[in-house]
């Protein structure tokens, strides 16, 4: 129980009345009888809030949030109360949010129930708890009000944006890539896909005779192969320190892991095969390139608990584990990040290794607050100063992008808002190149 802030209001007056009764005699009587009133309606009050056990609320949420989107949450508020009452929920949110103001005012008539709903968007991974709903109960006088703990603590998993994969579905449906030029062509060859069995006619190579049907049929049948429509496509994440820097709340690492999700998705849309690995001082997290029903909720878990460390990145380790288990020639799409052309000098060697034997493609990110340092104007010489210090390292980013060109690796520089869709085009566009 609280008191009210009609309470406080009418306690002042009477106060006041009782201080210029000692002046005139009159009103300090009338402020004894108002505070003896005073006591009579807390009274009535009380009795009106704790006659009946009189609200219900309880909290409906997804059992997973999805990280760096706006998530759902409803408050289910019903009141069997004879009257109507006013109430203030309040609901304890976990506290990584820092927030103060998730606490909601309305007014309920006799036995009617109402649903609040507001969003949270989380900016980390990982277990975030909400605690109790308390619900604070006011009569029409607003003297008193009661308290209610409702609902009961609840755990939510923040994963990886997997919100996401519906918003991109789109790009991943062969109706629409057809739209933009973009054909499926079949071709019949003798790889290791099998598409049919046919009644063998002449010019069919003999050595595709399916000598078990033939026996079946009384007549001569051969197997029927494609090309191998299905490549195999890794997304190589970097997990060092370089991928700790934020922006808009969330680290490079997430957004490498948000994009490298909704990737997973279309590429498995395409019927191509999806895999994942994961480094930093060591080689760390490997999941097999596959196309198979649990491979999405396979790398979600995967990707669930990444971190990032501060640790230098070891990239002559990813090499050595990669050529030790990836032996077909695949698409790596590495997302890392560079400081400068001094950084990438260090990697380049590696990274021509991995191309030589794969296809790869860097994806590395530009500074969008730098960018808005130097679209803002210089006022003084240190402004200046800063300005060309800002371009230089803008300079630098390009540059990269023209040395990894010219050493024949494909790379993006990109803002990590535009991270996801940025990424699959440039699959999109290498597939329909027959680029992987």
């Amino acid at each position: 129980m609280r008191l009210g802030r009609r309470f406080y209001m009418v306690l002042v007056l009477i106060i006041l009345l009782m201080g210029i009764g000692y002046v005139f005699a009159p009103l300090f009587a009338i402020g004894q009888w108002a505070l003896f009133v005073l006591a009579l309606l807390m009274l009535v009050d009380g009795a009106m809030l704790y006659h009946v056990h009189g609200i219900r609320a309880f909290r409906q949420c997804a059992i997973r949030f999805s990280n760096g989107d706006e998530n759902g949450v409803n408050i289910r508020v019903e009141s069997s109360y004879p009257y109507p009452v006013t109430v203030e929920v309040v609901d304890e949110i976990p506290f990584v949010f820092q927030l103060r103001n998730v606490d909601f005012r309305m007014r309920l008539q006799a036995s009617e129930g109402r649903t609040i709903m507001y969003h949270l968007r989380p900016t980390q991974r990982g277990i975030y708890s909400f605690g109790r709903i308390q619900v604070f109960v006011e009569s029409r006088m607003g003297l008193l009000s009661r308290r209610y703990t409702c609902g009961v603590p609840q755990d939510v998993k923040v994963y990886p944006s997997y919100l996401m994969l519906h918003r991109y579905e789109l790009l991943a449906i062969s109706d629409n890539l057809t739209e933009l030029g973009i054909k499926r062509i079949r071709r019949v060859g003798h790889h290791t896909e099998f598409e049919q069995i046919k009644e063998y006619v002449k010019g069919d190579d003999y050595r595709t005779i399916n000598w078990k049907a033939s026996a079946r049929r009384h007549e001569l049948m051969v197997n029927v192969y494609q090309d191998e429509r299905s490549q195999q496509i890794y997304n190589v994440i970097d997990k060092g320190r370089v991928m700790q820097q934020a922006f808009r709340g969330m680290t490079l690492l997430d957004y490498a892991i948000n994009a490298s999700l909704v990737l997973s998705y279309v590429v498995m849309r395409k019927e191509d095969k999806v895999g994942l690995v994961t480094f930093n001082e060591h080689f760390d997290t490997f999941a097999p390139a596959s196309r198979q029903p649990g491979q999405m909720q396979m790398l979600l878990e995967n990707l669930y608990s990444q971190q990032t460390t501060f640790g230098e990145t070891d990239f002559s380790s990813l090499c050595v584990h990669l050529n030790k288990r990836v032996c077909k020639r695949s698409l790596l799409v590495l997302y890392t990040n560079f400081s400068g052309i001094r950084s990438l000098n260090r990697q380049l060697a590696y990274l021509q290794q991995l191309n030589r034997q794969h296809r790869l493609l860097v994806v590395f990110f530009e500074d969008a607050d730098l960018k808005e340092y130097i679209a803002m104007p210089a006022k003084d010489t240190e402004g200046y100063y800063r300005h060309v210090i800002a371009e230089k390292f803008v300079f630098e980013k390009r540059l990269i992008v023209s040395t990894l060109k010219q050493h024949g690796i494909y790379s993006l520089l990109i803002t990590p808002e535009n991270l996801s869709v940025d990424v699959i085009n440039k699959y999109l566009e290498m597939k329909s190149r027959s680029q992987i």
